[in-house]
């Protein structure tokens, strides 16, 4: 009897541990730009690579209105993607993009840290 017991308990805490260890995989997936990977987000920035390298250039408004709609669904997403081993491959400047949503004239989070760089 006790054995049936010892059974059933060993089997509902392997059942807790597998739901768990799923649930944190899936909220693990969330990250900072939500259910899209770093990856997708710095591609959707694609248009801005020209305003992200040269501080005169004028981003074009496509970037504006992608840069506008990332910071408004996951603003930490753009930080992330300005800071990534893609941006810098891609020869982004940081302190030069980080100056993309002011160019754009968007509502931005002025004065906040993004690495060591400050949103102006």
């Amino acid at each position: 009897m006790v054995n049936s017991s010892m059974k059933t308990c060993f089997v509902a805490l392997f059942v807790f541990l597998l739901v768990s260890e799923t649930l944190i995989e899936e909220t693990d997936a969330a990250g900072v730009c939500g259910r899209t990977p770093i990856r997708s987000a710095a591609a959707s920035l694609t248009p801005c690579l020209g305003a992200a390298r040269n501080a005169r250039a004028k981003p074009p408004p496509i970037c504006c209105s992608k840069l506008g709609a990332l910071i408004r669904t996951a603003p930490r997403c753009l930080c992330a993607v300005l800071l990534s081993p893609l941006a810098k491959q891609a020869g982004i400047k940081p302190a030069i993009a980080i100056s993309i949503p002011k160019r754009c004239n968007l509502r931005r989070p002025v004065g906040k840290k993004c690495g060591r760089y400050t949103i102006p």
